[in-house]
């Protein structure tokens, strides 16, 4: 394992070290104000604009959820933090007096 290692590192010196110039693509290597350049310039325009206009759609949607939120919260009545024993709907259910049923 380590002599390939070593192997690829040599590899990898050599050409990076190769004389050869660069090739660029056909859209980078001619001329910035050909109609190329042109075309290439209004679609990375264009498909900026489709990500600001999904993300507009992301953020619309997440205040929309939290104004709907906002306005349940605000319409919904407040429960009360606690409820003392004795007081609220099972009051005889807390009494240590309430009669428990036998079975017969």
């Amino acid at each position: 394992m380590r002599r390939l290692t070593k192997a690829g590192s040599i590899l990898a010196l050599a050409v990076s070290l190769h004389p050869a110039p660069l090739l660029a693509c056909a859209a980078c290597y001619g001329q910035s104000d050909s109609p190329m350049a042109s075309g290439m310039n209004w679609g990375i325009l264009s498909l900026l604009g489709v990500v600001v206009m999904v993300l507009g759609g992301v953020v619309f949607s997440f205040i929309s959820l939290a104004r709907r939120a906002a306005a349940v919260a605000a319409a919904t009545p407040a429960a009360p933090d606690s409820v003392s024993p004795g007081q609220g709907p099972d009051r005889d259910l807390l009494s240590p007096t309430a009669a428990v049923p036998l079975r017969a």
